[in-house]
């Protein structure tokens, strides 16, 4: 038996035809359900495309100046405090206040209302365009809750072309945000140089893939909210299109990503119902924001319940795509280190894991949203409200409910993907598919080959000829190595 069959390449076993043909079955099955839904998706996604049209939008960008007004960029060369008055009389080009404006080294700044009126802080700023430096006026939240320092590159509002500025009072310079070009992109190269030496050539189709998301989301789902396409509908298709792109471009098309293709579909379809379920029984109206009530008001046709819907289901879309490949890549590993396992076996060890990561995704993605609302947070401690009553409120509900319901659709998601992925391994692995038959025309497993390998006869060791073959240290190390 040990010459009658032959190996592969890379060490492996040929299957056998009934191998290969179990092989086929589950690619076929798993095709028989992704194809469809991939169409019906595409599809979909044509008919709810946005027509981009921004008639009837009642919203003027903040950033769009005046007549005579302009947003300047420049580094601040020092800080002064002075008074306030003196921002409306400075002109470009005028001497530089007087030293004992200035603070001193490790000196706190005058408070607001000290001495004769209130005291401002001003940034002596070369433009980057070049000319005289200006006095650009600091807002008074920036300058208590940060402050402004030499060597910041900060965006202006230039009103000094503006007739009447100054003799009506009003600065010529005011300060509207900090320039943070640089420190963006070194982190972004930085985070890009990280992924691709870890995950290599991986890495590199995740980072491509991911600014095909953004893509999806730019120019699909964004203005499909502003004409008031179905959010729902809307989050689903969109949200389906960049699982398919992502872990396809990722990850390959392999039976692996398939699987867990299909368990990211059912999470995605657990918190869509789990989603829109929500928003109207805790009427989620974002309802304080003050980005919704400016929404509101921008058309007719954008509902704020809608974005809060939609927000809802996207918001779970990385970390349902990271437990789902992860666990369909677990049980695939374990097949490959013990492909005799069975099939109960397989599940209960790669659920084992399974439950190792929902404890931790658990916490990472509460600890997400609790970082991201931390003002929030405080405020509704410093107000003293009862705990109840401030999970339920307004200001802290929305986060809570993405908090619950992202999870729900992960944590049900991981022993579906396992289930799936136990299955399509057991027809598709060619580690444990059974071995051609000997001329007595048995069949035996990848522990009876190892064990021919060696020389030996292929019987059980009871002399029955129906057993498995005791495993051999040659065999053994073999399988490690594959």
């Amino acid at each position: 038996m040990g010459a009658g069959h032959s190996h592969t390449g890379h060490g492996g076993i040929d299957p056998t035809p009934r191998a290969l043909a179990a092989r086929r079955k589950a690619n076929w099955i798993l095709a028989a359900v992704l194809v469809p839904l991939t169409l019906l998706t595409v599809v979909a996604m044509v008919l709810l495309w946005p027509s981009g049209s921004k008639d009837g939008l009642k919203l003027s960008s903040p950033y769009a100046a005046a007549p005579g007004v302009s947003f300047d960029t420049g580094t601040i060369q020092r800080v002064v405090v002075g008074p306030c008055m003196d921002g409306a009389a400075q002109a470009d080009g005028q001497a530089a206040p007087a030293p004992e404006q200035a603070p001193q080294a490790g000196q706190a700044p005058p408070a607001p209302g000290a001495g004769q009126g209130s005291q401002c802080t001003f940034a002596y700023t070369d433009p980057d365009k070049g000319g005289n430096p200006v006095k650009v006026v600091i807002n008074p939240d920036v300058a208590k809750s940060h402050g402004v320092k030499a060597g910041d590159g900060i965006r202006y509002l230039n009103l000094s072309q503006t007739q009447g500025a100054a003799a009506q009072g009003t600065p010529s310079y005011v300060f509207v945000d900090f320039v943070r070009t640089l420190p963006i992109i070194l982190l972004a190269v930085l985070y890009a140089v990280v992924v691709i030496a870890v995950a290599r050539w991986r890495g590199l189709r995740a980072l491509i893939g991911l600014l095909g998301a953004y893509a999806v989301l730019v120019s699909f789902m964004l203005p499909g909210l502003v004409e008031g396409k179905p959010p729902l509908l809307l989050a689903l298709v969109g949200s389906t299109v960049i699982m398919i792109g992502v872990l396809y471009f990722a990850h390959g098309f392999t039976a692996r990503t398939s699987t867990a293709l299909l368990g990211t579909m059912f999470g995605l379809g657990i918190t869509a119902v789990l989603a829109a379920w929500a928003t109207d029984a805790a009427n989620l109206a974002g309802v304080g924001s003050h980005d919704a009530a400016t929404l509101a008001n921008v058309s007719d046709h954008i509902s704020i319940s809608g974005i809060i819907l939609c927000g809802l289901i996207i918001s779970g879309l990385g970390v349902l795509n990271d437990v789902t490949i992860t666990q369909s890549s677990a049980v695939w590993e374990l097949w490959e280190l013990a492909p005799g396992t069975s099939r109960r076996k397989l599940f209960a060890s790669a659920m084992r894991i399974g439950r190792d990561h929902i404890a931790s995704t658990v916490y990472t993605i509460a600890f997400a949203y609790a970082g991201a609302a931390l003002p929030v947070l405080i405020i509704v401690m410093l107000y003293e409200r009862p705990l109840g009553d401030a999970l339920t409120s307004a200001e802290l509900s929305e986060e809570v409910i993405r908090t619950l319901v992202g999870s729900i659709g992960l944590v049900l998601a991981i022993p579906v993907t396992t289930l799936i992925a136990v299955l399509v391994v057991k027809a598709t692995g060619l580690r444990g598919a059974a071995l051609p038959a000997d001329d007595g025309g048995s069949v035996h497993d990848g522990a009876a080959a190892d064990h021919a390998s060696d020389g030996g006869t292929g019987a059980a060791p009871d002399g029955d000829g129906s057993g498995p073959a005791p495993e051999s240290r040659r065999g053994r190390r073999a399988e490690l190595r594959r």
